[in-house]
């Protein structure tokens, strides 16, 4: 599947062109490039807001049905395409074909969920403190909803946003990341197919510096959600905030995975595996941080690296290939200097730390493992996005779960450990907004809410009924009968 710089952009139920193309390239091989697509101008940005503002009120009033059916419908081809799509989004991303489909798949599940919370829209009734008055409690659509998406769940991110935008009667103006276009034109044109009120959805492909801060610094936007990183993150709560637009914000992170003393050595290598190196480690919920205590290290490192060794890397379609490579020869370059940082603060190299060549030219490098390394160090402290882990070594589990806590991030925190009381120890003091025992800290549910504490989140949570809170206005209704 590819496409042409035509028709890439969706604004007002019509696809356009725009000023200029960014071309797409396979991370995989870099000799492939999987199309050339368009990129907005200031100008259709704010034909895309116009015809959102005229579209809400019209979607919004459309019958609850008719909105389940089209949520329905989208979620259904997802899932059923999942293998192609699935093909599609790992070719420019680069997670391996059963992390690509598998998100398709999840992006088709948060559709099916929200087409059926169409249906549970209810209000409350509440007795007035004054005789003879009632009360309704019930919810409207903000309105106009800005969704900036990232790349390394490019679809899957967007869905859960989009679909509880839709659900609850806003119009959307979707901006996702320029690394991963073909799969935002896959959803739009699924989408498409629904014949919602034109407006009612868009597609606006472009960089942050003109795409971006046209629909961050909007007074006709109603609100913003946004995943990227921090520094990005403020600057959208900085625009937004003059024109009291309301924001949501997902963004860095630094999550430990603590391994206690009791802990089985099989459950939490696989759990590090999983946490620390799937994706390539490009995901705001690895495990970058592994806080093991003393009795256990030795044992658990050991068994750690003899399991890194027999991760197969390589083209994101190959057949078992667990580690694709990285997004883009900047995030490699990234990566590679968080390398060299680490090992000149002390860190000792145990696995891994190079750049691959192999079969086809690509953004590759191996899983990397670091030992002996201190928790105030930068390679522990900021967020690297890469297949990267460093072991800190803890005496008790007082220490580990101080450990655990000391960083300005507050996403996903993970313990292994057989213990009830420990993990319900380490669930009571985490401070984070997910808490995972006995699993990979990368892993959610689409029916739950999903977000983080201090820097790694602002604004209300999303996902699962939880989403309702940013994507709806209370209103308060107050009647005296005649």
């Amino acid at each position: 599947m590819t496409f042409e710089a035509e028709k890439a952009l969706y604004i007002a139920g019509e696809w356009q062109s725009g000023i200029s193309t960014v071309a797409n390239i396979n991370p995989s091989d870099i000799s492939q490039q999987l199309g050339n697509f368009a990129q907005a101008s200031q100008q259709q940005v704010q034909q895309a807001i116009d015809a959102a503002n005229t579209a809400q009120p019209e979607w919004e009033k459309t019958p609850l049905e008719h909105k389940q059916k089209v949520l329905q419908a989208i979620g259904d081809e997802l899932i059923a395409r999942c293998d192609e799509l699935g093909t599609l989004l790992s070719s420019e991303e680069g997670k391996p074909f059963a992390e690509g489909r598998g998100e398709i798949f999840r992006a088709g599940q948060f559709f099916q969920y929200y087409a059926a919370e169409v249906l549970r829209q209810m209000g409350d009734l509440a007795q007035s403190t004054r005789p003879g008055v009632s009360v309704e409690v019930s919810r409207e659509a903000v309105g106009v909803v800005a969704i900036i998406s990232p790349w390394n769940f490019p679809t899957a991110t967007a869905a859960w946003k989009i679909a509880p935008a839709l659900a609850f009667g806003n119009s959307v103006i979707w901006k996702p990341a320029n690394l991963t276009p073909a799969s935002a034109v896959a959803l739009t044109e699924i989408i498409h197919r629904q014949g919602l009120p034109a407006g009612t959805f868009n597609l606006v492909l472009g960089s942050g510096s003109e795409v971006g801060n046209t629909l961050i610094n909007s007074d006709q936007i109603n609100a913003v959600s946004f995943t990227g990183s921090v520094d990005t993150g403020r600057k959208v709560a900085t625009a937004t905030a003059p024109n009291f637009v309301r924001c949501q914000l997902e963004m860095g992170s630094k999550n430990a995975l603590v391994i206690a003393d009791d802990a089985d050595i099989h459950t939490a290598v696989e759990a590090t595996i999983m946490g620390s190196f799937s994706g390539a480690g490009q995901k705001c919920t690895a495990s970058s941080r592994l806080v093991v205590l003393d009795s256990i290290h030795d044992a658990y490192v050991d068994a750690l690296i003899k399991r890194m060794s027999t991760l197969k890397i390589g083209h994101a379609l190959q057949d078992g290939v667990f580690m694709g490579p990285v997004v883009d020869d900047k995030q490699l370059a990234s990566n590679m200097s968080w390398i060299d940082k680490a090992r000149g603060h002390g860190a000792e190299l145990a696995f891994g730390g190079e750049q691959l060549n192999l079969e086809h030219e690509g953004y590759y490098m191996s899983p990397t493992l670091f030992l002996n390394t201190k928790n105030g160090w930068d390679v522990n402290q900021e967020e690297v996005f890469a297949p990267m882990a460093s072991v800190i070594r803890v005496n008790d589990l007082e220490e580990a779960i101080a450990t655990a806590n000391d960083t300005r991030f507050g996403l996903t925190g993970g313990i292994i450990t057989q213990s009830l009381r420990t993990s319900a120890l380490f669930k009571q003091q985490a401070q984070t907004g997910c808490v995972m025992v006995n699993l990979p800290t990368a892993g959610t549910d689409y029916h739950v809410p999903f977000g983080g504490r201090k820097q790694s989140s602002f604004g209300p949570r999303e996902q699962g009924q939880y989403a309702k809170e940013f994507y709806t206005i209370v209103k308060t209704a107050y009647q005296r009968p005649y």
